[in-house]
């Protein structure tokens, strides 16, 4: 079954995911959509120095709004951050230094900045794809604890904030790569059998997919949802998936591309008079699983996802 899921999914990114799909999709987008005053709203964006976080945050920011950068290099965050100031010439743009596989640092976080400041829109897009088994010092697998748990912790800590302001919204940044997972809640942490940091990273985004479904029920005054960029052409998918980026590389999207999505649904009117929870693809609500995929979770099976989640957080709860 794997097997016929990533032959289906290779195929269906060949012809929606890469440079060509962006180009056909965005003939029918509305223009109209982008064309807003974001000042005095707010924006939380992880993983916002490179790649289409950089991408979401510059074009958030063009727009007015104030960018709360959530990185773990200080170094990178401040040459991300003068670019976007200077090509946005908004000074509202603010670092903060935070490792997103550290628990106990989200946690941290998390409660330090519902003190003190306010945040409109969380976009979760920091990621990692980590192709060797590697242990955080809280003695997490990396991958799942950065994807996964820290999503997690940020993303429920900041609930309470969210709800405080109006036109709340929480936007996640998965990939298309989930399709060719079904939810293993058994181990989720890749201790058995050979690790495989594509699968892995793979399951980390089914898993934030079926967050968005869970939160979007749970919190129904926060607008919720999961998003595919697309194949872009990211300092991560270099670094990651050397191979595959040297063999697509002419065909995948920009970052831009790759982030118009995630800016949609985070700024526009439009996206939300969707329903909270669905999972977009080109400004667009797609299916969560490919036919025939059997790929689907039980409720119990995400009800153990949810659990596990919780008692990972509250061990590393300051």
């Amino acid at each position: 079954m794997s097997f016929y899921r990533n032959a289906v999914w290779f195929v269906k990114g060949l012809q929606e995911y890469t440079k060509s799909g962006y180009e056909a999709a965005a003939k029918h987008f509305a223009p109209a959509d982008l064309d807003v005053n974001l000042s005095g709203r707010s924006f939380m964006i992880t993983g916002a120095n490179s790649g289409i976080g950089k991408a979401t945050a510059q074009e958030i920011a063009n727009r007015g709004g104030t960018i709360h950068m959530v990185c773990r290099n200080k170094g990178r965050a401040e040459a991300a951050r003068d670019e976007i100031v200077e090509q946005s010439k908004n000074q509202n743009i603010h670092i903060h230094i935070v490792d997103m596989s550290s628990a106990r640092q989200v946690w941290e976080f998390a409660q330090n900045f519902s003190q003190s400041d306010t945040v409109h829109v969380l976009i979760n897009n920091a990621g990692c794809m980590v192709n060797q088994r590697e242990l955080t010092q809280e003695g997490l697998e990396k991958n799942f604890a950065t994807n996964t748990l820290g999503t997690y912790i940020l993303t429920t800590a900041l609930i309470p904030a969210l709800t405080n302001v109006e036109d709340p919204r929480v936007v996640t940044v998965s990939s298309g790569g989930m399709l060719t997972q079904k939810l293993n809640v058994d181990d989720l942490q890749f201790e058995k059998g050979t690790f495989d940091g594509t699968m892995a990273y793979a399951q980390n985004k089914r898993q934030q997919v079926i967050l968005t479904e869970r939160w979007a029920n749970q919190h129904k005054e926060v607008h919720f949802s999961s998003m595919h960029p697309g194949w872009a052409d990211t300092p991560a998918v270099q670094t990651s998936m050397p191979s595959f980026h040297a063999k697509m590389q002419a065909k995948l999207r920009t970052e831009a591309m790759g982030a118009d999505t995630a800016v949609w649904l985070a700024v526009s009117a439009a996206a939300r008079t969707q329903p909270s929870g669905l999972f977009f693809q080109d400004r667009k609500a797609v299916a969560t699983h490919l036919p025939l995929a059997s790929s689907r979770s039980t409720p119990q099976e995400e009800e153990k996802l949810m659990a596990a989640l919780e008692e990972f957080s509250l061990k590393f709860k300051p």
